[in-house]
């Protein structure tokens, strides 16, 4: 049995893996919204997603660009920069001042190189980068100004920087705090490597951004976020679960993978359920119980359990003093035989008509029903294999669905029309072809119908006034329901919305049908629908 340990990280890169089974889980709840595999793994590395098993939201690349541009407007609303190179500009004026002084005593005032000076001195420029720049070929007769002014064209490229950072952003920064020439190119330097790490995030490019860089700038968490956002796509390619090429799909195994776990969903549901009293009276095959048995009375068939009616045979044998050592030949009575407990089921053909009618994207309603097809489908594969199980999807036109399609369909954007009639069709050719003594029909919808086919011809019908029906739709309808309830077909309908009109109808189709309604909300309808499915099968011990 594989064990997997979870404990805080530590910052180490090398250590750090992404288990393939909770990525595919966060994959499929938003396949369950609709979405297909591609969109769904962008939606992950665009908004994020919480990840089981280590207990943390993954930060998604939106949620890294709002963290940067909080962290960003942080140093904006803490510092002033309006005085940043002040200091600078003051050692400049300093140094400039000693020049001058320097100049009069040895060449006076009217002399070429005080012009030259001056004209330096007092050029139009705007920056201080640009008067420092002019006096950069000038032979200094101050020593000691010389060699300041030697220090400060050390700093030209950094004030360079400064400044047009300033005429870009600096404008923003409206702080208290004052932030001398150091500080600011601190804030600076940060502030670029803000920028450039959301140009790379909103570009995409996952490869190329410094994991240091990112922890320095948003923490841990962040850059654990990434490590997993990078490796989301080739963790769920290795363990099999996704198809390799340029349109990502899901393989096989992960549609298994994501039936199981809302199965288990399910599952979990009904436990905290009282399902109620589902039990029929009609057998089907018996189905053995090897660890149970009880005594044979009168009209049983002789069904017995072998092994364990001989040696009640012995025991009776060697408790009434039997001789000899094998206590052979063996004496049966009537009292010795254990009969083998078996329980009943039935072979089934269930068609689960799903509405993907645009309102089922209302309220949870179709990632609900969505989720309880998968775990059927699975249900019926692991634990009931020799029943057939399909799956019809119905808006203003009704298909089957294809159990490797369930995980990526959604609702039919923009239709909102809804034609049971032709979904009944589908479902009647269905169980024509894969016969069986109890064919039944599991309806989930949220609707009344408003599309029919008149013949051949398609129509659809707005209901008729507030709170109306659709009148022709519903005697069309209805007509199928009486055909297909003919054949023996049980209809058990799942309402996701308690509007009159539907429920009229549905209380109309189960008169005619003698099946039964429920009302339900998208959280209780897995167990609604699992346990009707169950119901077929769960049998009383003879």
């Amino acid at each position: 049995m594989k064990t997997i340990r979870y404990s805080r990280w530590d910052g180490s890169l090398a250590e750090f893996t992404l288990d393939a089974q909770p990525a595919l889980d966060a994959l499929s709840e938003l396949m369950m919204e609709g979405l297909d595999a591609s969109e769904a793994l962008e939606w992950m590395r665009r908004h994020g997603f919480e990840l089981a098993g280590l207990d943390m939201r993954v930060m998604g690349l939106e949620e890294f660009l709002e963290a940067l541009r909080e962290e960003a407007r942080a140093l904006e609303e803490r510092y002033d920069l309006r005085h940043a190179t002040d200091d600078l500009r003051r050692r400049f004026e300093e140094v400039l001042r000693r020049e001058l002084d320097a100049l009069r005593e040895s060449h006076g005032w009217e002399s070429s190189r005080m012009n030259d000076f001056q004209d330096r001195r007092h050029g139009d420029d705007s920056r201080l980068s640009e008067s420092i720049e002019r006096f950069r070929d000038y032979a200094f007769e101050d020593e000691e100004a010389g060699r300041d002014f030697e220090a400060l064209l050390e700093e030209l490229d950094r004030l360079r920087a400064l400044e047009e950072f300033l005429d870009r952003r600096g404008a923003r920064f409206r702080g208290s705090e004052p932030a001398d020439f150091e500080t600011a190119q601190q804030i600076r330097e940060r502030i670029e490597a803000i920028e450039r790490l959301g140009r790379e995030l909103s570009e995409g490019n996952l490869e190329q951004i410094s994991l240091d860089q990112l922890r320095e700038l948003l923490g841990d968490e962040a850059a654990r976020s990434l490590l997993i956002l990078r490796d989301l796509e080739p963790t769920l390619q290795r363990a099999g679960y996704l198809r390799e090429g340029d349109a990502a799909g899901l393989t096989p195994r992960a549609i298994r993978r994501i039936g199981a776990q809302a199965l288990a969903e399910v599952y979990a549901a009904l436990q905290k359920d009282r399902p109620g009293a589902h039990a029929i009276d009609v057998r089907g095959a018996a189905l053995p119980r090897p660890d149970e048995t009880r005594p044979f009375e009168f009209g049983d068939p002789l069904d017995l359990d072998v092994v364990r009616t001989l040696i009640a045979a012995v025991k009776r044998r060697a408790g009434e003093g039997g001789e000899g050592p094998t206590l052979l030949p063996i004496e049966l009575r009537l009292e010795d035989f254990a009969l083998r407990e078996c329980d009943h089921a039935t072979q089934t053909t269930t068609v689960l008509l799903l509405d993907m009618s645009w309102s089922m994207s209302w309220a949870g309603r179709f990632p609900a029903a969505k989720r309880v097809a998968l775990a059927l489908d699975h249900l019926v594969r692991t634990r009931f294999p020799r029943d057939h199980f399909f799956v019809v999807g119905f808006s203003t036109r009704a298909r089957q669905l294809q159990i490797h399609e369930l995980p990526e369909v959604s609702w039919d954007m923009g239709d909102p029309f809804t034609n049971l009639q032709e979904g009944l069709m589908v479902a009647e050719q269905l169980i024509r072809r894969h016969p069986s003594s109890s064919p039944q029909l599991l309806v989930v919808t949220d609707g009344q119908p408003t599309a029919y086919f008149a013949g051949k011809e398609l129509r659809v019908e707005w209901p008729t006034g507030f709170g109306g029906v659709s009148p022709h739709a519903v005697v069309e309808t209805m007509k199928q329901v009486r055909r297909i309830s003919q054949m023996g077909v049980t209809i058990n309908t799942f309402m996701l919305d308690d509007a009159p009109e539907l429920v009229g109808f549905v209380e109309h189709m189960t008169q005619v049908n003698r099946g039964r309604a429920f009302f339900t909300s998208p959280a209780q309808l897995g167990s609604f629908l699992m346990v009707d499915y169950l119901r077929g099968h769960r049998k009383r011990k003879r």
